[in-house]
Formats: C-alpha cells, structure tokens, sequence
C-alpha cells in the first residue's frame, strides 16, 4: 500500500464516518442524557463492533452473506427491529422536569456496561458494515505485499478517526444537555431521537444489498 492510496482511505474514511448514522446518534443521545463521561462506554461498545465486523469481512464472511442473501436478509430484519425498538424505547421515556442544580440533566444514570453493550449492539445491528468493509478495504490493499500488515495500518486509521467523530459528536451532546432539565425539550429530545433510531430501523429493513 503506498502512501497516497493511504491518504486516499484516510480522506474517503473521513468523510464517511462523519456521515451522522445510529452509531454518531447514539453517542450523542449517551452524552445528552448521561454525560461525556458516561458516553465513552458506548463509543467503546460501537467501535469493538465495528473492529469485529470489519475484521470478520476480511476473514471471508461478506462474500459468504453476498453468497447467501437469505442470511444476509435474516440479519438485516434483526438489526432494523433491535433499532425500532431503541426508538420505541426512546420516544416512550417518561421525562420530568429536572432541579437547575442536578448533577444529571435528564435521565438517571446508567451502568457502563450497560451503555457498552447497547453501543456494540447498535453497531452490529447493520450486517451491511461487514458487506462495505469487504468491497472497501481490498481497493486499499496492495496485492503485491503481506495483506495482514496493510490490513492492520487500515483499521488502526479507521478506529482513530471514527473515534475523533464520536468525541465531536459528544461534545455536541454535552453542548445540549443542560437544555433537556425541561420536561418538554427533554421529550422532544426523545421523539426525535426515536424517531430517528425507527427511520435507521426502517432504512434498513427496506434496502437491498
């Protein structure tokens, strides 16, 4: 791989990560709702997901789901109705109106573990990542040189730049966090973001790989 077919990655990785999906939203919504703090439990669950994934591509398994559409399909239903679900959840959270001096600004706070596992479960809730990371990554990978090493270069750079988007959409958060002790913004804030997590849900289940 030379340097210019990684700067390329590099740029083209960029611009895809920034892309807003239900991996940034839920990052921000965690940061809202729970704090910067809290929010990097559920940056470390999608980021572990999507290292998996695209590790997984590379062992073979997204031409196995290209080969088998039907698993392919079973999967996607899967990962659109777990993301229907966060925005059922979301847009049915009971809300009040929070003391100016709370610690928290909206709703209780969660273990780590448990943001941890809902990030990992957003992000491999789209079987299509593994299906991207199998027809991207080889047009980065000189064919003349030990593909594991140029592969390894690859993931690091994705993980250090998808992480770098979590933390500017955290921060934008954090940004707006003090606004959701109202009751009413605060409820807004869920309908929106149910309403977003059921529109990825929906985007899911309706296209075709």
């Amino acid at each position: 791989m030379s340097f210019a077919s990684w700067w390329l990655f590099v740029a083209m990785t960029f611009v895809i990560c920034a892309t807003p999906g239900p991996n940034m939203l839920m990052v921000m919504t965690c940061s809202a709702r729970h704090g910067m703090r809290a929010s990097f439990a559920a940056m470390a669950g999608c980021l572990c997901a999507l290292i998996a994934m695209m590790s997984i591509s590379a062992a073979g398994l997204g031409a196995l789901l290209a080969a088998f559409p039907r698993v392919f399909d079973l999967l996607r239903f899967i990962g659109a109705a777990y993301l229907a679900w966060l925005g059922w959840r979301a847009w049915r959270a009971p809300v009040s109106d929070m003391d100016a001096e709370a610690a928290s600004p909206s709703l209780p706070q969660v273990r780590g573990a448990a943001l941890f596992r809902q990030g990992l479960l957003v992000a491999a809730s789209n079987p299509k990542a593994i299906l991207f990371a199998a027809a991207f990554l080889p047009q980065f990978i000189a064919p003349t040189h030990a593909a594991l090493p140029q592969f390894a270069i690859l993931l690091a750079s994705f993980a250090v730049i998808e992480c770098g988007w979590y933390l500017v959409y955290a921060a934008c958060g954090q940004r707006i966090a003090a606004r959701l002790r109202r009751a009413a913004v605060m409820r807004a804030f869920n309908r929106a973001t149910g309403g977003a997590f059921i529109g990825f849900g929906a985007l899911m289940a309706a296209l075709r790989h």
